[in-house]
């Protein structure tokens, strides 16, 4: 895939649509480079200019800061600020929200003041616009999905129906879990967990979700963050049906069925 990056839109004195900051687990994480591909191809589908900062791009500093390290956010945020300003980003998309709270929520009292936006919520703006378009009788038509709200596009932004209209465009079946929406459970990875032991209980907070979404009879578990992605995974292992159950982002299931 042939993606430009900022350096290359600044040298030829031009400004992209928008900004996809990959993000470390989208760039790193076998896993989620998938979905950082999926979302790559939707937007060049779809003839939206967008860049990424490609080597330029560090943390956004999340992690540190959850877990209690303050001087490092607060270095690692004003690096990227000072990159970000450098270019003169207006619009920022993230697949996630983690990534997306940050830059959205705690940048701009640093003086990183941009329009930043969930791919959830950009992508339900191009299915509306009807920039996408999905194929009649797709892989997903009456299939039974189940959606995970992520703790920080859910509770922390109150972003609910965006994900969910762009599973409808889908023409599945969409079969919610006992605990949704702003009542929604964690994925366990939430608050630097990710990078730690567990403090010791009953249960695996991912176990426990796991056990949900497969109990809805769900044959998809739709997921919108790389956390989330490797908790319920590995949670859906727990319950031994992760050959008949499949996590999936939502970059991936539009990707799948769009029409070219």
């Amino acid at each position: 895939m042939q993606i430009k990056t900022m350096a290359e839109y600044f040298a030829e004195g031009e400004m992209p649509e928008v900004l996809f900051w990959v993000g470390c687990a989208g760039s790193i994480d076998q896993r989620s480079q998938k979905i950082t591909r999926a979302f790559a191809e939707i937007l060049t589908r779809t003839g939206t200019k967008f860049a990424v900062l490609g080597k330029e791009e560090a943390c956004t500093g999340d992690p540190a800061r959850r877990a209690g390290n303050e001087f490092l956010f607060q270095m690692m945020a004003y690096n990227n600020i000072q990159v970000l300003n450098g270019y003169g980003v207006k619009k920022i998309v993230t697949a996630c929200p983690h990534c997306f709270n940050t830059l959205k929520n705690e940048y701009p009292e640093l003086g990183g003041h941009y329009e930043v936006m969930h791919h959830t919520t950009f992508l339900q703006g191009l299915i509306n616009e009807g920039r996408i378009k999905m194929k009649e009788g797709g892989t997903f038509k009456g299939k039974k999905i189940t959606y995970h709200d992520s703790c920080y596009i859910g509770r922390a932004n109150g972003i609910y129906e965006a994900p969910r209209a762009v599973l409808e465009a889908l023409d599945a079946e969409l079969v919610e879990m006992k605990r949704c929406g702003s009542r929604g459970l964690c994925c366990g990875a939430g608050g630097a967990q990710m990078f730690k032991e567990e403090e010791k209980g009953t249960t695996r907070v991912n176990f426990e979700r796991g056990r949900e979404a497969v109990e809805t009879g769900a044959e998809i578990i739709a997921s919108n963050c790389p956390f989330c992605m490797t908790m319920l995974t590995d949670g859906v292992k727990e319950t031994g049906k992760e050959d008949s159950v499949k996590v999936l982002d939502l970059a991936e299931l539009i990707a799948r069925d769009m029409q070219e």
